[in-house]
C-alpha cells in the first residue's frame, strides 16, 4: 500500500499560501483518480483510493505544519509501513519556482514539516519537492513562504497540479523520473524557450539591423553622380554647393 502524505496548514487561512502546496498536489491527485474520504484518523483528512492498481491512501495531517510526522507515524504505525511505502509532497523554498524534484530521503532543509516526519518516521521516504522560489531576501522568507500565491503564479502552478495528478502513476511505479520530465515538457514545451524568452525589443532590433542608414539630403547628393550637364548656369551652381571634383 501507498501512503500519499500532502504537507501544509488546515483551514481557509491557509487554503491558498506557498507553504499549502503539498496539500493542493494531493487535492488535484484525489480529485483526478476519484479517491473517496475516509473517516477523520490519524489526525488528518484520509482518502482512500488504488493507483497503478495499488491501495493508496492521502494523509492532509490536520496538526499543523511543524507536527505532521504525528499524523505520517500513526498511519506508518497501523498499516505497518516502512519509509519506502511513502511519498510526501511539500513546498520547496530553495527550488525555482515550478521546478519539481524527487528524491528519496536528505535534508529537512529547514522546513518543519520535513523535520517532524524524519523526528517520527525516519528520513527514507519519497519527497515530492515543489519549487516556490525565494524570495531573494532573508528577511521576507517567513512573508513569502506563509503568503498567498500571486495570481500570476497560477499560470505554471495549475499546470503542474493537474500534470503531477494524471501522472502520479509513475510514481506509484517508482518511475520518478518519467513524472519529472512529464512536468517539465508540460511547464517548457520543446522548443518553446527559443521563442518566448526572446525579449521583442531585439527581435525588432534584428530584423532593422540590416537597413541601410538613412541619408541627408546633402549626403545623397554627394554620393550620386550628377546627371545634368556638364557646364551652365546649372553646373556653376552645382559647383559651389558640392564643391568642384575636378
Amino acid at each position: 500500500m501507498l501512503l500519499i502524505v500532502g504537507l501544509g496548514n488546515p483551514g481557509p487561512k491557509y487554503q491558498k499560501h506557498r507553504h499549502n502546496v503539498g496539500f493542493m498536489a494531493v487535492d488535484a491527485i484525489i480529485d483526478r483518480h476519484n479517491f473517496s474520504k475516509s473517516q477523520n484518523k490519524f489526525k488528518s483528512e484520509v482518502f482512500e483510493g488504488k493507483l497503478a492498481g495499488e491501495k493508496a491512501l492521502i494523509l492532509k495531517p490536520q496538526t499543523f505544519m511543524n507536527l505532521s510526522g504525528e499524523a505520517v507515524g500513526e498511519a506508518m504505525r497501523f498499516y505497518k509501513l516502512t519509509a519506502d511505502d511513502v511519498i510526501v509532497f511539500h513546498d520547496e523554498l530553495d527550488l525555482v519556482a515550478g521546478k519539481t524534484r524527487i528524491k528519496r530521503g536528505g535534508s529537512h532543509g529547514g522546513h518543519n514539516g520535513l523535520k517532524s516526519i524524519d523526528a517520527h518516521c525516519g528520513k527514507d521516504y519519497k519527497r515530492v519537492r515543489i519549487g516556490i522560489g525565494h524570495p531573494g531576501n532573508k528577511a521576507r522568507v517567513n512573508s513569502h513562504v506563509l503568503g498567498d500565491f500571486a495570481k500570476a503564479d497560477y499560470e505554471w502552478l495549475d499546470p503542474l497540479l493537474q500534470t503531477t495528478a494524471e501522472h502520479i502513476e509513475l510514481l506509484a511505479r517508482d518511475d520518478a523520473a518519467g513524472l519529472m520530465n512529464k512536468i517539465a515538457l508540460t511547464l517548457n514545451p520543446a522548443g518553446e524557450t527559443s521563442q518566448s524568452t526572446k525579449p521583442k525589443n531585439d527581435v525588432k532590433k534584428a530584423s532593422g539591423s540590416n537597413k541601410p542608414k538613412a541619408k541627408s539630403h546633402i549626403h545623397q547628393a554627394r554620393s550620386s553622380s550628377p546627371t545634368t550637364q556638364a557646364s551652365g548656369p546649372m553646373a556653376e551652381m552645382l559647383k559651389k554647393l558640392l564643391g568642384d571634383k575636378k
